[in-house]
């Protein structure tokens, strides 16, 4: 009885090199796609803004919008251009008390959300004052901060911090909070105390949910800064607003807002680096999306 061995069935060249063609095309085509994925997603906030700012100067201009109503942007960069010493001015000292504020929000964020996201106890303790203590509006807090420091920067830097601590607290406690209890059981089986899991698998963990929370932070430490700002200080973007508004210079009052909103997402900006490069891992997979 004969047995007969089945060899693989060798490919001819010409089929080879077809084919390797033919992946080498899709490798350059994918390539080429990703590029003009990431020119487009470079443009695409640019091409935004250019068109918001062109429809809303042919809104105004259309309808005849009076000035003292709603100014055109071309009025409003003119009126940056005239009083660009005022708002650089302002703008730094606006800039400085709210990564005062910022920052020292970061601080106790993380030290607060540590400890109510490894602690249950402290958690059902502590978490009814923080909400209760974050719903009262800011606008209200200022006016008792005015007579504990008086008029200077003070009441704006605490009022940034307030504003900004709640979502990073909340955040770093659900990410330590997240930790699956099996995964505890093991650390604990392996000979880790609450501190090593804390700080070995609980703070990595939690990493995604402070970047994600400093994004919301810093906008509205902006908002509470220039808040306090309008009520009491003798400087900052926020009180060259109240003084504009108070000539009736709406231009002026709309650049004022204009670079709040640069300084916001600049500072955003500056977030999202830092997150990239030390949270890359956690959103890996979304750059095939």
């Amino acid at each position: 009885m004969s047995v007969e061995l089945i060899l693989p069935r060798q490919q001819s060249p010409d089929v080879a090199a077809a084919r390797a063609k033919a992946r080498l095309i899709r490798d350059r085509q994918r390539v080429l796609a990703i590029r003009r994925r990431k020119r487009l997603e470079t443009a695409l906030p640019w091409l935004i803004i250019i068109a918001f700012v062109a429809l809303w100067e042919l809104f105004v201009r259309a309808l005849g919008i009076a000035e003292f109503v709603l100014p055109a942007p071309s009025t409003v960069v003119r009126s940056m251009i005239r009083w660009y010493e005022p708002l650089l001015l302002n703008a730094g000292v606006t800039l400085l008390t709210t990564s005062i504020g910022f920052a020292a929000a970061i601080v106790v964020g993380l030290v607060m959300g540590v400890a109510l996201g490894s602690s249950t106890l402290i958690y059902r303790g502590v978490y009814p004052l923080l909400i209760a203590f974050n719903s009262v509006p800011k606008v209200a807090v200022v006016p008792v901060l005015v007579l504990w420091f008086g008029v200077n920067s003070i009441p704006a830097i605490i009022t940034a911090f307030v504003i900004s601590v709640f979502p990073i607290v909340v955040n770093v406690a659900t990410g330590i909070a997240t930790i699956e209890p099996e995964q505890r059981d093991v650390l604990r089986a392996l000979g880790a105390r609450t501190t090593d899991i804390v700080m070995k698998v609980g703070l990595p963990r939690a990493m995604p949910y402070f970047f994600a929370s400093l994004k919301i932070a810093i906008t509205v430490a902006f908002v509470g800064s220039i808040t306090a700002e309008t009520v009491a200080s003798e400087s900052g973007i926020g009180h060259l607003m109240i003084v504009a508004s108070s000539r009736f210079d709406v231009p002026l009052v709309f650049a004022g807002l204009i670079v709040t909103g640069i300084m916001g997402v600049a500072m955003y900006a500056v977030a999202a680096v830092i997150e990239n490069h030390t949270t890359k891992w956690a959103t890996r997979g979304q750059d095939n999306f």
